[in-house]
This record gives C-alpha cells, sequence and structure tokens, in this order.
C-alpha cells in the first residue's frame, strides 16, 4: 500500500519537524521550486492561485530542490527571503530536499510512484535535450517547478509538466475540480 502523504515527516522552511497532517480535508497542489532557474518566475503564478483559491480550500505547498543544475544553492533562510522579497510568496515553503535520484525524499517517492506520467510533456523536455541535458524519464521528475495535484483524501490526481503554468487551464480546471467534490 502506498504511504499517506500526511504521514510523511517533513520540515518546514524554518526547521520545524512536522508532518502534512495539517492539510488533510485540502487540495494541496505540491510544487518542487528552485531560485535561479528559468521557470522561477513561476512563483508569481503559484502565489496568484494561492491567492485566489485559498479560501476555497487550496494550499500550495514549495520544496526547493537542488537536483537541476544546483538552481537552488540557498540556505532555507536565503530561499525565504528571496520567495517573500522577489514574489510575495506567502504559501508554505518546506526546507530543501532531493526530488530526484538516490536521494529522493520520501515524499517525492510517494508522489512518483502515485502518478508516474506528467500531463503536458512536450517543448520543455526537447529544450532540456537541446541544451545538452539528458532529462529524468517518468517516473523520475522532470525539473523544477513540477506540480502534483492531491485531493482532499489525500490521493495524487494529477501530475503537470515544469513548463505547464499555475494560470494553465489544465491546472486551473483540475484544481477547481478538486475543490468542487
Amino acid at each position: 500500500m502506498t504511504r499517506s502523504v500526511y504521514d510523511i515527516p517533513v520540515k518546514t522552511i524554518d526547521g520545524t519537524e512536522t508532518t502534512l497532517n495539517q492539510y488533510q480535508g485540502k487540495v494541496l497542489l505540491v510544487v518542487n521550486v528552485a531560485s535561479k532557474c528559468g521557470l522561477t518566475p513561476q512563483y508569481e503564478g503559484l502565489q496568484k492561485l494561492y491567492d485566489d483559491k485559498k479560501a476555497e480550500g487550496l494550499e500550495i505547498l514549495g520544496f526547493p530542490a537542488n537536483n537541476f543544475l544546483e538552481q537552488e544553492p540557498g540556505s532555507e533562510a536565503e530561499i525565504q527571503e528571496f520567495c517573500s522579497v522577489n514574489y510575495k510568496v506567502d504559501f508554505p515553503l518546506f526546507a530543501k530536499i532531493s526530488v530526484a535520484g538516490e536521494d529522493k525524499h520520501p515524499l517525492y517517492t510517494t508522489l512518483t510512484q502515485a502518478v508516474p506520467e506528467r500531463i503536458g510533456e512536450g517543448p520543455w523536455w526537447k529544450d532540456l535535450v537541446d541544451y545538452g541535458l539528458t532529462p529524468n524519464q517518468p517516473p523520475e521528475v522532470l525539473w523544477n517547478f513540477e506540480k502534483f495535484l492531491i485531493n482532499k483524501n489525500g490521493e495524487v490526481v494529477a501530475r503537470f509538466a515544469p513548463d505547464i503554468t499555475a494560470d494553465d487551464p489544465r491546472i486551473v480546471d483540475a484544481v477547481n475540480a478538486e475543490l468542487a467534490k
């Protein structure tokens, strides 16, 4: 049986040990984030989606990760300051974790096992290849800003490729559908 996302130990960005248990009954969008990535401006759209849907029960949870070209080199304090100052982020951020490879955090093992394929696989994959990189094959996380949608029961119901932005109808419609349940 797949482990519940609610039971997996995580740390908040200030280092407090916790779990995602406090988010039971809410719709979650879990995103691996990075401060020095070409996709970093997605913080703006994620914050807007959070502002628009928080009152309806959406929580966006940001997990900084340094797995891809070391695009999240900062400390937790530096990450938090960067997000606050540059993007006015006030959705929950967590301590830096690994989202791919041998040292992948148990949360991301659970997420990628639950939904191995991404929605929107497309141009970003080719862009990575054109840059001379070897993209991770599913079920591994492809890059920063991959998004996992979790329903109110804690089930992973969708996974979106990194270049699918928070205002994309595929994400907005999926979030709205889960909030309506």
